[in-house]
């Protein structure tokens, strides 16, 4: 195998890695439940403060939502257990002050407050879970294409290879660019 094909393996090999990492990196996110406001029984005009938050948010299967909060509770209940604040037989129940659950189901999941009347109050939370799929990034448009990524510097032999990625996979992958242009340039 001569260099610049060697080279042209090791790119590959370093791009699949590349988008593998940076695949897992996005597959999840861990969610503040309420961000600043946290989770606490909301005042009284603010009682549709978490509906309104889980309307203006996405939630995946794998995403993580976390509970932070003082002298209170998160029970995950069925959707009776929300519409009706029953407290009585929750799926689970936490009391530590910081909840971590993961979702891990398609459909909708459901939070309240331990205290039935903080959940009357508004301190509930009904979440819908999404399947995990990630659309490919925009291209950039034509001109916009930074120096290590521009087709010229890539070897002919890549052609038909395409990888989307973003953030710190980007920065790999134009690492790996710059090292393959270095070595199939450099004299043996």
């Amino acid at each position: 195998m001569n260099s610049n094909m060697q080279s042209l393996a090791l790119f590959i090999g370093f791009l699949r890695f590349a988008v593998t990492m940076t695949s897992i990196a996005e597959a999840s996110t861990r969610i503040k439940v309420g961000e600043t406001f946290g989770w606490r029984q909301p005042d009284e005009n603010n009682t549709a403060i978490y509906s309104e938050w889980a309307a203006n948010n996405r939630f995946v299967i794998g995403d993580s939502l976390y509970f932070e909060y003082h002298n209170d509770s998160v029970l995950v209940v069925d959707k009776a257990g929300y519409y009706h604040c029953n407290t009585t037989r929750p799926i689970a129940s936490f009391d530590d002050g910081r909840t971590l659950i993961k979702l891990d189901r398609l459909g909708f999941a459901y939070f309240t407050s331990g205290f039935t009347e903080h959940c009357k109050n508004g301190e509930r939370l009904k979440v819908n879970v999404m399947p995990a799929v990630h659309p490919s990034p925009p291209s950039p448009p034509s001109g916009d294409v930074p120096p290590s990524m521009s087709p010229a510097l890539l070897p002919e032999q890549s052609s038909g290879v395409s990888v989307a990625v973003s953030g710190s996979g980007f920065m790999l992958i134009s690492l790996a660019v710059v090292l393959l242009v270095s070595s199939s340039t450099a004299p043996y």
